[in-house]
């Protein structure tokens, strides 16, 4: 069984699951209130990071900042996408959505290239790809939301807008929304995603 340490809200069966991944150094509680508030009829599954960099959590290792150990994201990305699988099937969810800053969004980000089954829907806050996938999986009828700084001296924009491309060529919808900043989240960037959810995300996974 694949497992973290997590935090969990059940819902009704039949209502989707919001998968909550946080960045290094948070933990299970730092988007929890945040999913209540943008998906309250849906089950909340908040994981924390089995890895430790100097303390601060995270889901998979890295030799320095943008270069990450390959094998140990390979190792993450094969547990996260069994301990999501299992707690859909547990619960009896109707689809999943995951929304993930950072670390949590680089994780999401490998379980739909690697797995895009998986995931109906996904919200990717700065996330950070440093390297382009073997083969670009086949994303028809999922929809992605990205968020960015521009300025951001951690997740460089053209990076960013690579994900984005790769994303759609696999034929995921892909809504890629900036803000004039770093890597820090903005209140502009909660909005979109209060309007992406609003526009059909939870209607892709019922």
């Amino acid at each position: 069984m694949s497992t973290y340490r997590h935090r969990e809200h059940a819902a009704p069966r039949g209502r989707p699951l919001l998968v909550l991944l946080h960045g290094t150094g948070g933990d299970e509680n730092q988007f929890f209130e945040l999913g209540r508030q943008l998906m309250p009829e849906a089950g909340l599954l908040a994981p924390r990071g089995d890895v430790s960099e100097a303390g601060a959590a995270r889901f998979f290792r890295r030799r320095a900042e943008g270069q990450y150990d390959m094998a140990d994201l390979a190792r993450a990305t094969a547990k996260m996408a069994g301990f999501v699988r299992e707690a859909a099937a547990r619960t009896g969810a109707s689809g999943i959505i995951g929304l993930g800053y950072s670390n949590g969004a680089n994780i999401l980000a490998s379980v739909l290239l690697d797995e895009p089954g998986l995931f109906d829907a996904a919200v990717l806050m700065h996330p950070l790809i440093p390297f382009e996938p073997a083969a670009v999986p086949a994303l028809a009828d999922k929809r992605v939301l990205i968020t960015a700084g521009r300025r951001d001296p951690i997740c460089p924009p053209a990076l960013t807008e690579r994900l984005a491309a790769t994303l759609t060529k696999g034929g995921a919808a892909v809504t890629l929304a900036w803000h004039e900043g770093g890597h820090e989240i903005r209140n502009e960037e909660i909005a979109a995603v209060e309007t992406f959810l609003g526009e059909g995300a939870v209607e892709a996974a019922a």
